[in-house]
């Protein structure tokens, strides 16, 4: 049986402010999804057409930061597709392995390991402020970087909240990129697991478009004055938003412990 969604100004007033915001710290640093996906709930969207819309609104809003990205010459293409693909496989394993496995396990231990990423990031001070890749070689680069979509799409697959702040931070540690192209790299991994995902959505046509539509300009317009400032300010400004995409994804997971 279908569920009726009947939205009122009100609610699209509330939510596409907060799609507008998701944009714009996803693509600085990751982690939108922690305030939009909400931000539909609570305007009453059912959690699959919730699900959907975000994935719409999220996919045409990376695209354009990716393209912002990729023409500022912010990303290893190369590695990042490669990246990409494996996410993809990676995503449907992480999925598949949620069937038979808790989550649980996971979210307490990100309890401890979310606030050490966070004092690690503060305490150096130089991490992610120096391109260092170059030390690699292509194939090495390409190796882990298709190591690292398979690990993190696993993770989205798997769990999903912070994909893409996870993401930046495997690339600045495992291929020592600064920020500003682990975080052009990420959009690359982004845009390929929204698409995939949107398609589902599509096809089972779960997408509420009276708000995917506005909330996909929200998002849009989010995103590319995010990039934007990026190209402008780099390292500089990924670093502490980077620190709040970890306070919020630490946030999700203490309430889905102890909401139950």
């Amino acid at each position: 049986m279908t569920e009726i969604i009947a939205l009122t100004p009100v609610d699209y007033i509330l939510v596409l402010p907060f799609i507008f915001l998701a944009g714009l710290i996803d693509s600085i640093a990751g982690g939108g999804g922690l305030i939009s996906l909400p931000a539909y709930v609570a305007a009453g969207l059912p959690m699959h057409a919730a699900l959907a819309t975000n994935k719409f609104s999220s996919a045409c809003g990376t695209i354009f930061s990716t393209a912002r990205y990729l023409q500022a010459k912010m990303i290893d293409l190369p590695v990042a597709l490669v990246s990409a693909v494996l996410a993809l496989f990676g995503s449907y394993l992480g999925t598949r392995a949620v069937l038979l496995l808790s989550g649980d396990f996971l979210r307490w231990l990100l309890l401890v390991v979310i606030p050490i990423i966070a004092v690690f990031t503060l305490i150096r001070k130089n991490f992610g402020h120096q391109d260092n890749s170059s030390q690699f070689k292509l194939g090495l680069r390409l190796f882990l970087g298709g190591l690292a979509g398979l690990l993190i799409g696993f993770w989205d697959g798997f769990f999903g909240p912070g994909t893409g702040t996870f993401l930046i931070l495997v690339y600045a540690l495992l291929l020592r990129y600064d920020f500003v192209v682990a975080n052009g790299n990420t959009k690359v991994v982004n845009l390929a697991s929204n698409l995939a995902a949107l398609t589902a959505f599509l096809i089972a046509g779960k997408v509420y478009f009276p708000i995917a539509v506005p909330a996909a300009v929200f998002g849009i317009a989010g995103n590319m004055i995010g990039s934007k400032l990026v190209v402008r300010n780099g390292n500089c400004l990924i670093k502490p938003i980077f620190i709040l995409a970890l306070a919020l994804l630490l946030g999700r997971i203490v309430w889905d412990l102890f909401s139950r």
